[in-house]
């Protein structure tokens, strides 16, 4: 048997960090198995439905490196479906819904309900003053299908309904919950087809994971109560069922739902953030699922071989903002210093530290001032926090180590040393940083702490940080000229 998995969003706006995850698992699951990982758009919800909204759906998951083998496909910035099971988008299938529908009309599972909203709501307002469940009361199961196509003729709203047996148990396993029973004294009759004749999330999907030969179906817990009804569904048309595998919630600190009221949700505010794809996916792959090891960073190829669905919690994971940045900084590290200044330099132009027109010409200063401070991000957007070191001119200690490495009593003469060489010097490069240091420690006997904390200080105002002569470089000789004059003007003793 071959393997088929697929993710079916809503085309609601924006890719969800949960739903991210879910087509990661199920693209991992896919590519693990040998199997096809399908994309599919689930828009039956028109009122719900966001303009161009499948295109950055699309354009998110390919940031993030899942990419799908068939379904709806982005082409020269156009939309196209591929594969043999099409059409792939829910709203271009109405015709196939309908064959279905009257199938298990005919079949004595479905029939035709005429109550107006303002009776549904009355009988569960008279179930709920009862302290019953509230659910539809049944009150057009047994008119005949001859009566019900009258009706319609007639002009008559109306929906199709799920006819569900009285009192039968519906059983199913979950790959991460195990064994699942639920009675149908529990249930709803289920809409599968709404007024306006589209078909509701709990009727499309089984038409649709059945005739495209869905194997398992990898999707939130959230999925969990409506899973008999789908289940019942199969047993109506006589079709097997897929394997059924519902995933935790991403959580928050408060151990709720991750919802858009607390910040970042969406894969676009991560990548807006300068989150590199890699680092988000690795640690999303451990909100939920945790590896036989203590192994904590994988690329794409290491998760396909050593992901396992018998290893997702049951429980929802924490989505923790410090373990994400420790992750996404390893990759930052790892990152060709190219493509981190060329994600740099729009935050940077955004944060009013250089014009847009610049860009090109101060590329090799960028890229040497990305260099000294990328070990020092979590993500790229967090780089305007720490660039000030090198545009502000006055100097302010950071802390109470720094403030007495200023009133070092040889530290007067060290800068007056190392002004002169600053001076005589043709360039700053990192070549000169360490001669400089060597003839200085040369000249004055000032050695290692006495010697680079000082200098370091007096230019940055931080006893700790990147590279020196680097950073020499990066500010080069006038800024360096000017730092050394405004603390022996101001922070002198």
């Amino acid at each position: 048997m071959t393997v088929r998995v697929r993710f079916a969003p809503s085309p609601t706006g924006f890719v969800h960090i949960g739903s991210l995850r879910t087509a990661l698992y199920n693209y991992l699951f896919a590519k693990q198995k040998g199997g096809k990982y399908i994309l599919r758009v689930e828009d039956t919800d028109q009122t719900r439905y966001v303009e161009g909204a499948i295109e950055n759906m699309i354009e998110a998951l390919k940031w993030a490196g899942i990419e799908h083998d068939e379904g709806v496909m982005l082409e020269n910035g156009k939309l196209v479906q591929k594969g043999e099971y099409g059409p792939y988008i829910q709203s271009e299938r109405l015709e196939i819904y309908q064959k279905y529908i009257n199938q298990l009309i005919e079949n004595g599972h479905a029939y035709y309900c005429f109550c107006s909203k303002e009776r549904l709501d009355e009988v569960r307002e008279a179930q709920k003053e009862r302290g019953e469940t509230a659910r539809y009361d049944g009150h057009c199961r047994n008119i005949s299908i001859e009566e019900a196509k009258k009706r319609i003729a007639n002009g008559e709203e109306h929906v199709v309904r799920l006819k569900l047996p009285e009192n039968h148990d519906i059983a199913f396993h979950d790959v991460i919950r195990g064994n699942v029973v639920v009675n149908t004294n529990d249930l709803d009759d289920q809409v599968l087809i709404k007024t306006d004749g589209f078909p509701t999330y709990h009727f499309a999907v089984v038409v649709d994971d059945h005739l495209m030969g869905i194997t398992h179906v990898i999707r939130g817990e959230e999925w969990v109560p409506s899973t008999p009804k789908h289940v019942y569904t199969y047993e109506a048309f006589g079709w097997e069922a897929p394997k059924f595998v519902h995933l935790p919630n991403i959580l928050n600190k408060d151990r709720k739902k991750l919802s858009k009221r607390q910040g970042d949700v969406a894969a676009e505010d991560f990548k807006n953030k300068g989150y590199l794809p890699e680092g988000l996916i690795n640690y999303l792959a451990l909100v939920g699922w945790s590896p036989e090891d203590n192994q904590e960073i994988f690329s794409m190829e290491e998760l396909i071989e050593k992901f396992s669905l018998e290893r997702v919690s049951k429980s929802g994971g924490v989505f923790d903002t410090d373990k994400l940045n420790w992750i996404n900084s390893h990759y930052i590290k790892e990152a060709p210093i190219d493509e981190i200044t060329d994600l740099a330099i729009p935050h940077l132009v955004k944060a009013g530290y250089i014009k847009e027109d610049e860009k090109k010409e101060k590329y090799q200063w960028l890229k040497d001032m990305v260099t000294v401070l990328k070990d020092r991000i979590s993500y790229v957007g967090e780089i305007t926090e720490k660039v000030d070191i090198f545009f502000k001119t006055e100097i302010k200690p950071a802390d109470e180590q720094a403030e007495e490495i200023l009133k070092l009593d040889h530290l007067p003469h060290l800068l007056e040393v190392f002004a002169k060489k600053v001076e005589e010097a043709e360039q700053i490069d990192e070549e000169f940083g360490k001669k400089a240091f060597k003839s200085i420690q040369k000249e004055t006997g000032y050695k290692g702490k006495n010697l680079f904390m000082p200098i370091r200080v007096a230019l940055t105002g931080e006893v700790h940080g990147p590279d020196l002569p680097l950073m020499m470089k990066v500010l080069g000789k006038q800024n360096i000229l000017s730092r050394i004059e405004y603390v022996k003007k101001h922070l002198l003793r």
